[in-house]
């Protein structure tokens, strides 16, 4: 049995997506991992499963959910990047009707807006303060401002270049404070209204670019200007978003973008 995938990103976030409307592909942590190894697979941040709602038992306005997975297999709440890639692929296959509808994942509903351009925003729900911690990253402490995004971040603003930074290694955080690990983002600010970020996924390692990341990055700046309420791109290694907020409601706009279709073969995905 061949199993559909298309590979997209969205700011070179990339993810495997895996069509699966009735939800029957056994996703297990080891094939997720398989495919998003970039040796032994196809290469991938993630794996985005579309499935409905109602096949996987899941409460949502929306009829689509955004089955998420980390690249060593785990589960996670949300993925901002993901789901402007899972929205333009509802689109684009005719799945959605219209370019406003409400995508489901374990973070909570998300509305969404596909725009002519290809670009999506997406409604990223409350961006909550939860306090502050520190990580520890290549024998150095960060401290930073905790942000709940549906998913845990650490937002640790620097004096340094983020450029600079050594991301190579696990980092060490409180266990107690992110019982379920946590996202660390490391920004500079820029200018007004402007931030450069790196960020240092869990269950991945670096990547190239984190849509909730970027939304925490920019709470965390407004958090610590004395407000909840702003706008300000973020620029990343894959490219720019802009971030959004109101009163800690959260938008994110950003690219998505596809770039290969193609089949598993079945004796490979029945072996992993």
């Amino acid at each position: 049995m061949a199993i559909e995938f298309l590979k997209g990103h969205g700011t070179q976030n990339d993810f495997v997506l895996l069509p699966d409307p009735s939800g029957l592909l056994e996703l297990t942590p080891g094939r997720v991992a398989a495919l998003c190894d970039r040796q032994r697979g196809l290469g991938a941040d993630g794996v985005l499963r579309v499935v409905r709602a109602e096949a996987l038992g899941v409460e949502s306005v929306g009829e689509w959910f955004m089955d998420y997975r980390n690249a060593d297999g785990s589960l996670a709440e949300m993925c901002g990047n993901g789901m402007r890639v899972f929205a333009k692929y509802l689109v684009d296959a005719g799945l959605v009707t219209g370019p406003e509808f409400v995508v489901g994942s374990r973070g909570g509903d998300r509305p969404v807006v596909v725009h002519p351009d290809g670009s999506v925003t997406v409604h990223m729900g409350q961006a909550t303060i939860t306090g502050a911690s520190v990580a520890i990253v290549a024998n150095r402490n960060f401290s930073g401002v905790a942000v709940d995004v549906g998913n845990p971040h650490l937002v640790s603003i620097v004096e340094d270049d983020v450029a600079e930074l050594d991301l190579r290694f696990q980092p060490r955080y409180d266990t107690d404070f992110f019982p379920d690990g946590v996202n660390l983002e490391f920004v500079n600010p820029v200018g007004e209204g402007a931030l450069r970020m790196r960020v240092y996924e869990r269950g991945v390692g670096e990547t190239r670019s984190c849509g909730t990341g970027t939304v925490a990055a920019v709470a965390a700046a407004l958090h610590l200007a004395g407000t909840d309420t702003g706008e300000s791109t973020v620029d990343i290694p894959g490219g720019r978003v802009t971030v959004a907020l109101d009163r800690g409601q959260a938008t994110l706009t950003g690219p998505a973008e596809f770039v290969a279709r193609g089949e598993l073969y079945g004796d490979w995905w029945a072996r992993i």
